[in-house]
């Protein structure tokens, strides 16, 4: 495929300091290219759905031209970890070994706060929408998952999106539905402009970059014990989401506009 979406590999060197921010334990690490990464571990929590989440929602973003950190593959050795004293650690890394995912760690960043920082109608909407787009339950006051970075607005952590992935049934259903959720998005009452932003990313997420996208899912995330799929038929239903979705996508946003308008 002309342009396909690519990501980087890395191996991680080393182990820095857990993130206990988040439920599945993220970590800071280092990998051989001397860059920092906040590291997503396949051992835990949701496991690879998850990782699948925080990949296909970041790239989402991105393709969208959204300012996310680069996403890239951190390899983990079998070795990684035999040396870490904390037990709980020490399973997640034995857990993890295989491909994992990272983000580049944005050092000096700080979290977003509603607050301090006024955001735009234009950009409000086009995270809104991303986020009823992908499903995503975690861009709330509570949880932004937004940071300042160079007095700029980066995007984090999409592991929590996707969230018909744990069942795996009425996939197409669940792409025709609306998001109810998002009336406790932190953005939605400066989200004025979501018919536009529709109609400019509509026309940005063609099936080719869809399927781009979701063809960056390794098969190793895909071995689902409660499946009986192969990766490929996997990959083809989140295609089939995202797609159904996109078209069907007058439903998510005039559910976002009405809670707006609950709100103002």
């Amino acid at each position: 495929m002309e342009n396909a979406p690519h990501l980087r590999t890395v191996n991680v060197t080393r182990y820095l300091t857990p993130l206990r921010e988040g439920g599945s334990l993220p970590a800071l690490a280092e990998a051989d290219d001397e860059f920092k990464y906040v590291l997503k571990f396949k051992g835990a929590g949701h496991g690879t759905k998850a990782l699948i989440a925080e990949l296909l929602g970041g790239e989402i973003a991105r393709t969208l031209g959204l300012p996310v950190p680069e996403l890239v593959f951190a390899n983990l050795d079998e070795a990684f970890g035999r040396t870490e004293a904390d037990e709980e650690i020490q399973d997640l890394l034995q857990f993890s070994q295989g491909l994992n995912l990272a983000l580049h760690y944005l050092s000096g960043a700080i979290n977003f706060d509603p607050v301090v920082t006024a955001v735009d109608a234009k950009t409000a909407s086009q995270i809104v929408w991303l986020d009823a787009y992908i499903t995503n339950v975690d861009r709330t006051f509570r949880n932004t998952n937004m940071l300042i970075w160079h007095k700029e607005l980066w995007l984090i952590d999409h592991g929590a999106s996707f969230y018909f992935h744990h069942s795996f049934s009425d996939p197409v259903g669940h792409a025709k539905s609306a998001f109810a959720l998002i009336k406790d998005h932190v953005l939605l009452p400066q989200a004025s402009l979501l018919e536009e932003t529709d109609a400019e990313y509509k026309a940005i997420l063609t099936p080719e970059k869809i399927r781009g996208i979701v063809n960056l899912i390794p098969d190793e995330w895909l071995q689902w014990e409660e499946l009986e799929k192969s990766p490929e038929e996997i990959r083809d239903v989140y295609t089939t989401f995202l797609m159904t979705r996109l078209e069907n996508s007058s439903i998510f946003v005039k559910q976002a506009n009405d809670a707006r308008k609950a709100l103002i």
